[in-house]
This record gives C-alpha cells, sequence and structure tokens, in this order.
C-alpha cells in the first residue's frame, strides 16, 4: 500500500511532528484541527461558533488539498473543551454534512492545543 502525505498552506502548518494528513490506500486520515487562522498560527478571535467554523474551514482545506470534499468523509471525532457547547458544535457541523452524514464521535477532554475549544478530526474515503 502507498503512503502519501498531504499538506496545503491553506490550513494551518502542523505544530508537531505530525502531517495534516496521510493518504494511505483508499482513505484520507486527516490529523485534528483546531481554530487556528492559516498563515498566522493565531486563534480565531471569538467563541465556540467561530472556532467551530474555523476548525471546520481548516478540514475542508485539508481535504480539498487531497481532492475530496466533506461529502466523502466517513468518519469524525469532535473533542470539546466544553460538552455544553455540543449543541451549537451539532448545529454547525451538520452544516457541512450532506445526505450520507459521517459516523461521528463527540468527547470533552480536559484541554486542547493553544486552548483552543474544539478539534475535528476525519477519515474520508478516496474511492
Amino acid at each position: 500500500m502507498k503512503i502519501e502525505k498531504v499538506a496545503t498552506e491553506s490550513a494551518p502548518a502542523a505544530i508537531g511532528p505530525y502531517s495534516q494528513a496521510i493518504k494511505a490506500g483508499s482513505f484520507l486520515y486527516c490529523s485534528g484541527q483546531i481554530p487556528l487562522i492559516p498563515g498566522t498560527g493565531e486563534l480565531v478571535p471569538g467563541g465556540i461558533v467561530e472556532q467551530t467554523v474555523q476548525a471546520l474551514d481548516n478540514l475542508c482545506q485539508v481535504l480539498a488539498a487531497a481532492g475530496v470534499d466533506f461529502s466523502t468523509v466517513v468518519k469524525t471525532t469532535i473533542y470539546l473543551a466544553d460538552l455544553s457547547d455540543f449543541a451549537i458544535v451539532n448545529d454547525i457541523y451538520a452544516g457541512y454534512c450532506t445526505d450520507i452524514a459521517p459516523a461521528r464521535v463527540t468527547v470533552e477532554v480536559a484541554g486542547l492545543p493553544k486552548g483552543a475549544l474544539v478539534e475535528i478530526d476525519a477519515v474520508a474515503w478516496l474511492g
């Protein structure tokens, strides 16, 4: 099986020893995206709404760099600093889904990099 790194300047650069995404066979494994502004590496200003949109937009940029979009996502994990934000995040997330929403896990975590409120990773089918 061929393994290939996917990278784009349209999403924040990795802030550690990992890739934005890896193509492995027919799947794309996207690392978690936090709400960093591409180019600056700073957290997007605002609260959970702005951070969720930025994290999802960053994820969509990584998917695009691999030649796919959110409609090919088969699995996501959402990490929340505060599970009471679930309903807000869920409403925003639904706007990125097509007729068949991906399988998903949502968990509350003790902390996220750079003090982010949300992080989202994904696995997509490359077809």
